[in-house]
């Protein structure tokens, strides 16, 4: 079954787009993926498909029948309406021809794509082709109609070869029909990687594109080649979701590092494109992670289209800011800035506002991420706020990250149902496989609502991971004396991921509890540390002026409590002085699970956590420890058995092989 995008059709679409597009779903392999009228590049065909071992085909969809056609030639046809009126238009070959060569066109420009020496050098080093699918139009219609001469069988589908109920259809014929519609005389040797399918989908589709580093463009012959690296797209799933969330209100719910937040933001994006004219807001709760947005989408806005179109002798490839059309604020910020108002008088502005006596911003789109941790009277008042009209209303959450215990009702806070409008993201991306196990296997030790948590075909309160097949080392458990001694080896451990395995100190997060105890001043601590093995660092929960100047990617350790980094993710993640958590003054156990969690799924590559004392949190990662040195023990008894078993059986053998020879007298 194959991939397709978006995954149902629209309503409005033909009857025989509705056939195609449920043939070509059923019977295609499933590692095709089939694109319904994307938008590439300014055009619209009606149906693209990539396969690995197929390269690309465009297709257009006619539903012609016999009694439209009336003059045909290879330009343009002559066709009449169910009303008796004529009409010119351009072939239908021409048209999917058209459309195919203005993919390869710019596809070409990625010299990873094409041929770069050879009888095919500057072309696709994949199969390109194109045809029409005629849905109301038989084999026996073309020899009765005579139309061979103008209809190229070779490049077109019939209605008996894309109806499974018409006796005379084969998936086998559907297959080949499908893959003989090149206009190259090559075949694929082998496959496309998933990296080449990945370039090809971000360069027709510039919205799944979420990283590009730009180097200048280097000539190559007479073409410009841009040397790419360091891109990634979205996957299908996630693509799926930006693209087909439709309009009105949604939901999304997913596990830490699903993308949530990218989806969110890609989302926006899209709306923008779509509705130039609207007024978009995009709210959280974090200040730090509305910074991260803000970042994410400077760099989406700021990319061109075409990474081949980048103008490298300008410092914006764009004039559009975050901000001319996308607001994005915190709450409380938002409160401050562009109400006017605190949130003591949400009660009171949500009456006026009832009574009409309020003038308040109005948005056309308002896309709220964290939407676990906002109240109901913070959702009534953000619904109330929203263009009746549009009612586009996109809510981010997951429950496991709930650090502030909020007794809501989506439907009745908002007044508007989510009721099959939901979607549910249950694989974490973000984190190797032993990182999203080590830190599910915590929660569900120790939060109360873990018995709640949903499968992946379930929806329920708490929605369980799953880990994608990225491995990387165990996170590591380190118990030092005290804690000068704990941070004088995160420190030293530090450097020397940064020495042996080039991870960038802007790719390293320190996360804390509390910043002081009576004991000691746990940030002068961490700082002393850094500073004796002269690691840069910046300290970014230090108050709500560094939490909006962080900078993402300033080549410096950050530091922070747990709160704060909630939507951020870093490549290593250290949660220091561990033993402070949960922490004594505060009466929401459950609020110190969820914390824990978050900070370990920070985490992209790199997990270590370390204390110094004792808690309830460090008697069971104590626990994880020594059955860790338990297992290694045995594994080096095992090993030594073995060897010792081995050695024996040699013995035993060269007993057998090497007899000292007899003597006679």
């Amino acid at each position: 079954m194959a991939y397709m995008i978006p995954e149902t059709i629209r309503s409005s679409a033909t009857a025989g787009e509705r056939l195609l597009f449920r043939t070509l779903k059923t019977y295609l392999p499933d590692d095709y993926i089939v694109y319904y009228e994307p938008e590439i590049r300014g055009r619209r065909p009606d149906f693209v498909i990539i396969g690995p071992d197929l390269g690309l085909v465009v297709l257009e969809v006619k539903d012609y029948t016999l009694s439209t056609l009336l003059h045909l030639n290879n330009d343009e046809w002559t066709i009449v309406s169910s009303a008796g009126e004529q009409a010119t238009v351009k072939s239908p070959f021409k048209q999917a021809r058209d459309n195919a060569f203005h993919i390869v066109n710019a596809l070409k420009k990625d010299k990873n794509l094409v041929h770069l020496e050879g009888k095919y050098q500057f072309q696709l080093k994949f199969p390109y082709g194109y045809g029409v699918v005629f849905t109301r139009i038989s084999q026996k219609d073309l020899v009765k109609k005579q139309l061979y001469p103008v209809v190229d069988p070779n490049f077109c589908l019939l209605r008996d070869e894309i109806d499974p109920d018409k006796e005379t259809f084969s998936e086998e014929v559907l297959f080949e029909k499908i893959c003989n519609m090149f206009v190259v005389p090559y075949r694929l040797r082998t496959p496309l990687t998933k990296e080449e399918i990945d370039a090809i989908r971000y360069h027709l589709f510039p919205e799944v594109r979420i990283s590009a580093e730009f180097r200048p463009p280097t000539p190559y012959q007479d073409q410009v080649l841009l040397s790419l690296h360091d891109i990634k797209a979205m996957d299908l799933h996630q693509e799926n979701l930006a693209k087909q969330l439709g309009d009105k209100n949604r939901l999304i719910r997913g596990v830490a590092g699903s993308g949530k937040t990218l989806i969110l933001a890609s989302r926006a994006k899209l709306l923008a494109k779509q509705h130039p004219d609207w007024k978009i807001l995009i709210l959280c709760y974090n200040i730090s992670l509305a910074q991260g947005i803000r970042q994410m989408l400077y760099h989406m806005l700021h990319e061109p289209d075409s990474l081949f179109d980048f103008d490298f002798t300008k410092e914006d490839g764009m004039v559009k800011t975050v901000g001319d059309q996308i607001i994005v604020r915190n709450f409380h910020e938002w409160l401050k800035y562009d109400l006017k108002i605190s949130e003591q008088q949400i009660p009171y502005i949500l009456e006026k506002i009832d009574k009409k006596e309020a003038i308040l911003p109005m948005y056309d789109a308002i896309l709220v991420d964290e939407g676990q941790d906002f109240s109901s009277d913070w959702l009534a008042l953000i619904s109330k706020l929203l263009n009746p009209a549009t009612q586009s209303l996109l809510l981010v959450e997951d429950r496991a990250q709930t650090i502030y215990r909020r007794k809501r009702s989506y439907v009745q806070d908002t007044g508007l149902s989510f009721q099959g409008r939901s979607k549910v993201l249950t694989i974490n991306y973000r984190n190797t496989a032993q990182i999203v196990k080590f830190a599910w296997d915590f929660y569900r030790e120790h939060s109360v609502l873990s018995n709640k948590a949903a499968q992946r075909e379930f929806e329920g309160e708490i929605i369980a991971p799953q880990s994608t097949r990225r491995k990387g080392p165990e996170p590591a458990i380190v118990k030092a004396e005290n804690f000068g001694q704990e941070m004088q080896i995160v420190a030293k451990q530090m450097k020397r991921l940064h020495e042996e395995k080039n991870v960038p100190y802007s790719e390293m997060l320190i996360l804390y509890r509390v910043k002081r105890t009576h004991k000691q001043n746990i940030i002068d601590v961490i700082k002393r540390a850094l500073e004796k093995e002269q690691i840069p660092y910046y300290w970014l929960a230090e108050d709500e002026t560094t939490k909006r100047k962080f900078s993402r990617d300033e080549e410096t350790v950050k530091i922070s409590k747990i709160e704060s980094s909630k939507g951020l993710d870093f490549q290593a993640v250290f949660i220091v002085n561990m033993d402070n958590m949960p922490f004594a003054l505060e009466e929401d156990r459950e609020r110190e699970v969820s914390l824990l969690y978050i900070g370990m799924t920070r985490a992209k590559e790199y997990l270590c956590l370390s204390y110094s004392g004792e808690s309830e949190f460090t008697r069971y990662f104590e626990q994880v420890r020594t059955s860790r040195l338990q297992k290694k023990k045995q594994m080096v008894r095992n090993f030594v058995l073995l060897k010792g078993e081995f050695h024996e059986t040699i013995r035993n053998n060269l007993r057998y092989i090497i007899r000292p020879r007899r003597t006679t007298s």
